[in-house]
């Protein structure tokens, strides 16, 4: 990441490639329970809102209902890029976001398009965020390890790691 982005725009940076969040909630069991759900957003929002299409019929639709504090996670081994973003999350109805959103992929589970009345368009207002960011490359993160197991001493590795409060 570039030293000059800001903590906001370096967390959208982490996970605007990434296909997948997992969605984690509590079910109704008490159990905590995740979901692969695809970012819909083109850009975080100023109101640090992550949006996700899913079924209204859904589990995941009843479950949030009744508690909607979540955590989404991201993850790209490739880079050593982590994030873990905690909020409220909830259905909304507001069918030019549904319009703006929809795409291909997503008619793929919504063939009913856009106003399908199964489309449920899901915010997560993000009110607590953390990402760590690897510095060194893979090869140095190994070289690294590797003298720390012979030395008996902690690996000293670079990363950017921030919390936020957003």
């Amino acid at each position: 990441m570039s030293k000059n982005n800001s903590p906001h725009a370096t967390l959208w940076n982490l996970i605007k490639d990434i296909k997948f969040g997992m969605l984690t909630h509590r079910h109704a069991n008490g159990m905590l329970h995740a979901h692969p759900l695809t970012t819909q957003n083109k850009a975080l929002d100023d109101g640090n809102t992550l949006y996700f299409f899913i079924s209204k019929k859904s589990e995941l639709a009843r479950a949030l209902l009744a508690d909607g504090s979540v955590n989404v996670s991201y993850a790209e081994p490739k880079t050593d890029s982590y994030v873990s973003l905690s909020g409220q999350a909830g259905i909304v109805e507001d069918q030019a976001k549904k319009d703006e959103l929809f795409n291909t992929f997503v008619k793929a589970w919504f063939p009913g398009g856009a106003t399908d009345p199964d489309l449920g368009l899901l915010e997560v207002h993000i009110g607590h965020a953390e990402y760590w960011d690897a510095k060194d490359s893979q090869m140095l993160q190994l070289f690294k390890m590797a003298r720390a197991a012979v030395t008996g001493t902690p690996p000293q590795l670079e990363a950017d790691h921030k919390e936020l409060q957003l």
